[in-house]
């Protein structure tokens, strides 16, 4: 348990795909001493990076899900989360920047600022995250690290201060020059363990000086005794360090670093800004709310003595129960200790505490304020508060992206059913962004998420995991349906059946607005009778889950009621929520009702040979282009695109651009659907309709 909080470290490493993160974050373990091998994401060898545990991982080079793990630099203790790239797995990156402190951002020196560094940048932001940039693949043809510091000022609004020049480039590229300490500083060895120090070489010197002016200049914004120190020509390595990091700290500073993982030069250098330059826990200021005081806002202190608060950040269903990613905010945790689920009010004991490393864990008897640590057989959901009971205090939630495409499935027999059902209940409690459930109307099960190859991923483990097979069919698009002119309805409910009947009267209009949904109470004269109009609203709100040209959810829908009539006897709660459905299905129809579809907005990148290729495929997929650039070859494409249109895209532009270009996508908003492909649409969904009555009977 670490009581020195200064030596504590909690970073991520984010960017977007292929940028090189798992790649780096392997050799940090193995500098660290935490592996004695490396081994490639891609590698011929068979056993694939440390971090990419899974199997699916291994075979596809790809991150899927977030793996967190600890090492050793100089004295520090670093706890490291390694993210996905892909924008189908954003909430595993969203998830671990909620909870870490600082962040390394990897961008490759030949593509530079790609559209998942947009989107994890933006998150970043969110949770107030100070970061370094790692410029990596300095030794790639294309490589140009001082462009992608200018993307970094340009694209992402930062403040960019260059710590190191690259010695040499592409495949000339050696080592860097430290502007800090003026030295260069090269790679050897049969893993580029040896770090050779010698002075800048003589044709560098004007520049190293130069860009040393920059940095200077940026720094000493945050510091006044490092623009004293500069006036009296004093600089020492301590100022310029303490002026660096309270810039990055404050948000207003990116240090740029730069390097190739790959090729096992410079990433001693990135640890070492790590230590320098990012926070510890103490720096960092971390709220949760007071269940007690109106959910009044209680900053938390990096202290041990004080009453525990945790967060349950991530879900694992491991060999040995439910294992439960942690972010200790306040206090510490032991093994046998009770804590309380602030959402659940339930106690629970902690049986066991682990440090997590990829897929391995070593058990601990104890953790302190600021780390974290995972423990095991605990039920709860990710997002949860843990406490000791005595302090109500629950941490601000996470956001999580809503999903946009779903798939049906279906089990090929009866082990597959009771197989699909685990998996289902344990891949929904960990990820947030996949959800599953039953259609009501088709009574298939329904898988949504955050893109094809999000569910994909999510059939494969079905089928490995837990040896369930199941039939897909074609991803059904999240259409909304709305209305688009006023409609007035007066609506008559009225039953006998003997005894005490059913009456109600509603009378009044529906409209199209811009919010989700508006119920406006206009009644006067109790023509309705008060207790009755929350019924009524009631019949009204439970109509929108289902539309009446293809069952999808109603959208930008305002009620106003007016008017209407009652009965001393026969009018009651049921009867008025009877006629506000009959009123419903009365205005609606009349209210030229019309579907909305999901627009995504897309970002395609590739060689700007290709721009017209790529601009070729969009538009076929009936795209809104909204801009184009070239820059150093590679061209840059963002449109807004029907996400109907998006099926089996990846195929078609690998195939048109030799694949060589790829593409981000994420929900952007809604829009109506061309008049023509609504009613394709609509005739289709109604020889559905009908060919299912014609089944039942």
């Amino acid at each position: 348990m670490y009581t020195d909080f200064s030596k504590l470290r909690n970073i991520g490493i984010s960017a977007h795909i292929d940028s090189g993160k798992t790649t780096l974050t392997e050799r940090v373990l193995f500098y660290t001493d935490r592996i004695h091998a490396i081994h490639e994401v891609k590698g011929k060898d068979g056993v694939g990076a440390k971090m990419d545990s899974m199997e699916l991982e291994r075979e596809r080079g790809i991150t899927i899900a977030s793996a967190a793990t600890h090492c050793e630099w100089k004295g520090l203790h670093f706890n490291i989360i390694d993210t996905p790239g892909h924008v189908d797995f954003t909430i595993e990156v969203e998830r671990s920047l909620r909870v870490l402190d600082g962040a390394i951002l990897v961008l490759c020196a030949v593509a530079g600022v790609q559209s998942q560094s947009l989107t994890v940048d933006r998150q970043m932001r969110r949770y107030k995250v100070p970061r370094l940039a790692f410029v990596n693949k300095c030794d790639r043809t294309g490589a140009n690290p001082l462009r992608v510091r200018d993307q970094l000022r340009e694209k992402l609004l930062h403040n960019p201060v260059l710590m190191q020049l690259p010695i040499g480039i592409e495949d000339k590229f050696e080592g860097v020059v430290d502007l800090v300490r003026m030295k260069a500083f090269r790679f050897s060895g049969k893993d580029g363990e040896v770090i050779v120090e010698s002075e800048i070489p003589a044709e560098m010197e004007a520049d190293a000086h130069k860009a040393r002016e920059e940095m200077l200049d940026a720094a000493s914004m945050y510091s006044d005794d490092l623009t004293e120190a500069i006036l009296e020509e004093r600089v020492t390595e301590e100022l310029v360090k303490a002026a660096i990091r309270k810039g990055t700290i404050d948000l207003k500073l990116t240090p740029v670093f730069m390097g190739s993982a790959y090729k096992n030069k410079a990433v001693q250098k990135l640890l070492d800004g790590v230590v320098d330059f990012l926070p510890d826990p103490t720096q960092v200021v971390n709220e949760a709310h007071d269940l007690t005081d109106d959910e009044r806002k209680v900053v938390l202190s990096i202290d041990n003595a004080k009453p525990p608060v945790a967060l349950a950040f991530k879900l694992e269903d491991g060999r040995y129960g439910q294992l439960t990613y942690l972010r200790i905010y306040q206090g510490k945790l032991s093994r046998d200790m009770f804590i309380t689920n602030m959402r659940t009010g339930k106690d629970h004991r902690i049986g066991r505490l682990a440090r997590m490393h990829a897929d391995e864990m070593e058990d601990i008897d104890a953790a302190g304020s600021g780390d974290i640590v995972a423990m095991f057989g605990i039920e709860c959901n990710s997002g949860d508060t843990f406490t000791d009971g005595k302090v109500k205090l629950n941490m601000t939630s996470m956001h999580v992206p809503e999903p946009v495409i779903s798939l049906s499935i279906k089990p090929v027999d009866n082990k597959s059913e009771t197989n699909m059902a685990k998996a289902l209940r344990r891949f929904t409690r960990e990820d947030p962004t996949f959800r599953a459930g039953i259609d009501e109307e088709s009574s298939q099960t329904i898988i949504r998420g955050m893109g094809e190859l999000h569910l994909d991923v999510y059939i494969e483990r079905m089928k490995r995991e837990y040896n369930a097979v199941v039939e897909v069919s074609q991803p059904q698009v999240a259409y909304r349906e709305t209305v688009s002119q006023r409609a007035d309805f007066a609506y008559t409910h009225k039953k006998q059946t003997g005894g005490s009947g059913q009456f109600g009267r509603v009378c009044g209009s529906l409209e199209p607005c811009e919010q989700d949904f508006e119920f406006v109470d206009d009644v006067v004269g109790g023509a309705i009778p008060r207790e009755f109009i929350g019924a009524v609203e009631k019949g009204f709100r439970s109509c929108r889950g289902k539309g009446r040209l293809l069952g999808f959810p109603v959208v930008n829908v305002r009620v106003v009621v007016n008017d209407g009539a009652s009965h001393a006897v026969d009018s009651s709660d049921i009867a008025f929520q009877e006629a506000a459905r009959g009123a419903w299905r009365d205005g609606f129809d009349r209210a030229k009702p019309r579907l909305l579809e999901p627009i995504m907005k897309v970002v395609v990148e590739g060689p700007a040979e290709f721009s017209g290729g790529i601009l070729g495929t969009l538009m076929q997929r009936r795209a809104m282009i909204i801009g184009s650039q070239e820059d150093g070859g590679l061209a840059r494409i963002e449109a807004e695109v029907p996400l109907a249109e998006m099926f089996g895209y990846s195929t078609t532009l690998r195939s048109s651009t030799q694949g060589k270009a790829e593409f981000s996508m994420e929900f952007s908003r809604y829009l109506p659907v061309p008049a023509a492909t609504s009613e394709e649409l609509i005739a289709k969904g109604q020889g559905k309709g009908k060919s299912t009555q014609a089944g039942k009977k």
